[in-house]
């Protein structure tokens, strides 16, 4: 853009990395409505906060309420809302934090620009994998049944496509594993990526 320039500071990525202890890094859950994103991500924050890192949860609905509130689930609404949460997880990661989002996001394509957006081995791309079928079983927020009744277009999955990661970080199966299990293995790739000396 003309007239705008970068604004360069006193205070870099590495000294807030050094304030706080830790190697930032975002985690970003994608996998079908029902498929245990939020869940998992929720007690994935909670296990990284009693280790002491900080953290920041990101989740589909909460942003859809708020900075995202003028966008559709329409292709062009959806491609905006997940490069929205691309700027808001880069900014989160200069500032050091480690950032988990809970975003169905179904197409590869936005996902690998949010992770062409981060530094090299920033971006954990972790699929949620679980079969439409278990997904419209727990219908938690009865969102596929209304998509049936033709209340909701543009359902994930029902009207639209959804696309698997080819080559995620991680794949953990809600339908084959407890939550425990999925933590456990999400932790085991994590922590050694987000570690420092000093924790």
């Amino acid at each position: 853009m003309s007239n705008i320039f970068p604004q360069h500071t006193l205070i870099g990525s590495t000294d807030r990395e050094r304030l706080l202890g830790q190697q930032p890094a975002v985690l970003w859950f994608t996998g079908l409505s029902g498929s245990g994103k939020s869940t998992l991500a929720d007690h994935m924050e909670q296990e990284l906060y009693n280790r002491g890192f900080k953290t920041y949860l990101l989740d589909g609905d909460n942003i859809r309420h708020g900075l995202n509130s003028n966008l559709d689930f329409s292709e062009e609404g959806r491609q905006e809302n997940i490069r929205r949460i691309g700027e808001v997880s880069r900014l989160f990661l200069d500032a050091g934090i480690i950032v988990l989002t809970a975003f169905i996001s179904p197409y590869r394509s936005d996902r690998e620009k949010v992770r062409h957006l981060l530094p090299e081995s920033r971006f954990v791309e972790i699929f949620v994998d679980c079969p439409i079928e278990v997904c419209e079983q727990r219908d938690v927020k009865g969102l596929y049944a209304k998509a049936r009744a033709g209340k909701i277009s543009d359902f994930t999955g029902i009207h639209s496509p959804y696309e698997p990661p080819l080559k995620p970080e991680l794949v953990v199966e809600t339908h084959r594993s407890t939550i425990e299990t999925c933590v456990q293995k999400i932790l085991d790739t994590v922590l050694p990526l987000i570690r420092t000396a000093s924790i």
